[in-house]
C-alpha cells in the first residue's frame, strides 16, 4: 500500500448526556493532513474532543503521534485542513494548555529545582511584570502539595528519581489550570508503581476540572480503565474509537495491512504480528529506546 493513501477513518459515535447537547469541543481537526515532503504521517483527520474526555494516541514508531501534540500546541503547521483549539488557531504559549513531554534526563549538577520548574510553567508564559512573589510561593507550594511532591520542593531537578521528576512536571503542567492536558509518552521508563502514580494525577485533573486529556502513549494497559477511545495513527491512516473497537485483530490488521493479532490476558491487550516499531502492548516493562514520534 502506497504510504500517501488514506485509510479510510471508522465513524465517530455521538457523545451525548441524557439527551443533551455535547459541549463545544476543545479541539477539533477538520480534513487535517501532516506530512515530511512526500511522507505522509497522517491525512483526512477529521477529530472532536470534549471537555473531560480521555484520548489515548497510539502507533508506531514514526507515525505523527509526537507530531500530532506539536501541532495542537502550535510548534507545527498542518500541511493541509484545519485546527481550534480552544475556538481558535493554536499558538505557542497557550495559557490554558499543559503540557508533560517526554522525560529527558537533567545534569546531576543542574540548579533547577523542583519548586523553579513549576514556576515556570505558572508564570514563565508572561510577558511583562512578573505576579507577586508571595502569591506565586502560595501557589507553587499548593501545587506541588497536590503532586505529593512537597518534600524535594527544593531539591535540584537532576538529583530526582524518574518518578519524582514526572510529578513534577505534571505540577508544571497543572500550573496553568488546564482545559486541555497534552501528555507525551510520560509512562516511559517508570516502573508500575509510579506510572499509577502518574496515570492517577492525570485521572485526578480530569475529574476535577473536567480537562480534556490527550495521552500519547507506547503502552495502553497502565491507561486502559480511564480511556474514552483511542487514536490509533499507521501507515497513514488512522482509526478511532472505543478501546473495545479499536484495539481488535480485525481493525489493526486492516490499519497495518497484515495479519495482527489481538488478545486479552488477565484483563491486559496482548498485540502480536503487528510490523516492527509498532506499540508492544503487554509490555509495560520494555526498557527506554529513547525519544518517539
Amino acid at each position: 500500500m502506497d504510504r500517501t493513501e488514506a485509510i479510510t477513518p471508522l465513524s465517530e459515535p455521538e457523545r451525548t448526556a441524557g439527551g443533551s447537547a455535547d459541549p463545544a469541543p476543545v479541539i477539533s481537526l477538520r480534513d487535517a493532513a501532516l506530512a515530511y515532503g512526500d511522507r505522509v504521517l497522517w491525512r483526512d483527520l477529521d477529530l472532536d474532543i470534549r471537555p473531560g474526555e480521555f484520548l489515548a494516541v497510539l502507533g508506531p514508531n514514526g507515525s505523527g503521534k509526537t507530531s500530532l501534540l506539536r501541532v495542537l500546541l502550535g510548534r507545527q503547521q498542518l500541511t493541509a485542513g484545519s485546527l481550534a483549539v480552544l475556538g481558535r488557531a493554536p499558538r505557542r504559549g497557550g495559557r490554558h494548555i499543559g503540557y508533560v513531554p517526554q522525560q529527558t534526563s537533567q545534569p546531576a549538577q543542574t540548579m533547577l529545582r523542583a519548586r523553579d520548574l513549576v514556576r515556570l510553567g505558572l508564570d514563565g508564559h508572561r510577558w511583562g511584570l512578573p505576579l507577586a512573589r508571595p502569591a506565586i510561593r502560595r501557589r507553587v507550594d499548593d501545587i506541588l502539595a497536590s503532586v505529593g511532591a512537597t518534600p524535594y520542593a527544593d531539591v535540584p531537578v537532576g538529583r530526582l528519581s524518574g518518578g519524582e521528576q514526572q510529578r513534577v512536571r505534571i505540577a508544571q503542567a497543572l500550573a496553568t489550570e488546564p482545559r486541555i492536558l497534552l501528555c507525551d509518552e510520560p509512562l516511559l521508563s517508570l516502573d508500575p508503581q509510579h506510572q499509577r502514580t502518574v496515570t492517577s494525577l492525570v485521572e485526578q485533573r480530569r475529574r476535577s476540572a473536567d480537562t480534556a486529556v490527550v495521552f500519547v502513549t507506547h503502552e495502553i494497559n497502565p491507561v486502559l480503565g480511564l480511556v474514552d477511545r483511542v487514536l490509533y495513527l499507521a501507515r497513514g491512516g488512522y482509526r478511532i474509537g472505543p478501546p473495545d473497537d479499536v484495539m481488535t485483530s480485525t481493525t489493526l490488521s486492516e490499519l497495518y495491512g497484515t495479519q495482527v493479532d489481538v488478545v486479552r490476558v488477565r484483563g491486559r491487550i496482548v498485540v502480536a504480528g503487528a510490523p516492527d516499531g509498532a506499540p508492544a502492548h503487554g509490555h509495560a516493562d520494555r526498557p527506554n529506546g529513547g525519544r518517539r514520534s
